[in-house]
Order: structure tokens, then C-alpha cells, then sequence
């Protein structure tokens, strides 16, 4: 298994990058949040989880090995596959997860698209306390790096992909944006955007 990646980066784009170690590119898919902290020509270290199929091998990254672990174990809730694992933790950070999961708030579950009633029930029942507790301080960690103007149509393609409508995403981000979120912070603009979309997310983003 690789647990970990350190290289240069390549190449960013929406929902992935290339990380290049020892002459070898490796492609590595990864939450908007993570991917907005990763600079092409820059330095990356990643937590990663290798994801074997009969007919293919993805590599996930990571900012660090909490979200890591989170994601493997979200990928044992039945119904559960590797992208919709990854698009809870574009939603939800792993303490967000743990407060959401140890409180049996299945609204903020529910926010993640591919997340019904009956998926949030599956998940705090078969995960339970197995995420540990929440940290006491209840406070999400910082968001990344501010980044180029034209983080807004970025992160409405982000929200496509993760399965809301283009309409919907860009009400949220034109929402977020008029409440005073930085247009150019891509992370911190994504979160503003997922939390104005609330329980509205369509299908999709499944495993």
C-alpha cells in the first residue's frame, strides 16, 4: 500500500493532480480543499490510500493521515465507495464527521450529494465511535491558501462534480460571495458554498 506521497507537483486541475517522486507521475485524486493548497511547481506531502479494482488502481490524497484514515473508514459503511467517501470529506472535515456521526445529526450528513435518510442512518450506525471522539475545541481547521481570481467558477465546477446542479452551485457561490467570502479564497469559498446548499445536493458522487 502507499501511505504516503512527497514530490513536486505537475499539474492541478478540479479533482486531482499529478505529483511527480523520483521521475514517476504519480495521479492522485483528492478533496477541492486539499487540491487548494497544492501549487504546480510546488512541494506536496500527502497521506494517500491506494484503491485497487480488478481493472484499475487510484491513488487518494490527503492533507493529512486523519483524513486519510476517516476515509477508509467510511468506505466500510455498506453502500459506501471510495468517491462518495471522498465527497463527504469535501463537505465535512473529519471532527465535523465525528460531531455529526456522535450527535446522529443526519441533516449535516445529508448535505453530502449521494446521501439520503436511509445512507446517514447506515453510517452512524456502522461507524459509531470507530472515528474517535471530536476535539473539544469544536473549531474546523483553517482554510487553504488564497488563490487566483476565478476561484468562484472553480468552485462551482467543483460543486458540479461533487453532483449539484450548475444552477444550484453557482446560486450558492453568487450567495457566499455577497456575504463577504474572498471570491479569490477557493477553500474557504467552497465551504461557504456547501454549507448555503445545506440538504439541497442531487444525486451522483457515488463509489
Amino acid at each position: 500500500m502507499i501511505a504516503s506521497l512527497a514530490g513536486t507537483v505537475r499539474t492541478v486541475s478540479l479533482d486531482a493532480a499529478v505529483v511527480v517522486v523520483s521521475g514517476v507521475g504519480f495521479r492522485v485524486l483528492a478533496t477541492p480543499t486539499t487540491l487548494a493548497g497544492l501549487r504546480a511547481g510546488g512541494e506536496a506531502d500527502l497521506a494517500t490510500s491506494l484503491v485497487v479494482r480488478e481493472d484499475s488502481l487510484t491513488l487518494f490524497g490527503f492533507a493529512d493521515a486523519d483524513e486519510r484514515d476517516a476515509f477508509e473508514l467510511l468506505q466500510t459503511v455498506t453502500g459506501i465507495g471510495p468517491r462518495l467517501a471522498l465527497a463527504m470529506l469535501a463537505v465535512h472535515t473529519p471532527d465535523q464527521l465525528r460531531r455529526a456521526i456522535a450527535g446522529e445529526d443526519l441533516a449535516a450528513l445529508m448535505r453530502v450529494p449521494g446521501i439520503g435518510r436511509k445512507g446517514a442512518q447506515r453510517i452512524v450506525l456502522e461507524v459509531g465511535d470507530r472515528l474517535g471522539p471530536p476535539s473539544s475545541d469544536g473549531v474546523a481547521g483553517p482554510a487553504g491558501p488564497a488563490v487566483a481570481a476565478g476561484a468562484a467558477s472553480d468552485v462551482v465546477d467543483a460543486l458540479v462534480g461533487l453532483g449539484w446542479t450548475a444552477r444550484n452551485a453557482e446560486q450558492a457561490v453568487a450567495a457566499a460571495v455577497e456575504a463577504g467570502h474572498d471570491a479569490g479564497d477557493t477553500a474557504g469559498l467552497l465551504r461557504a458554498a456547501l454549507r448555503s446548499l445545506g440538504g439541497h445536493g442531487s444525486g451522483g458522487a457515488r463509489g
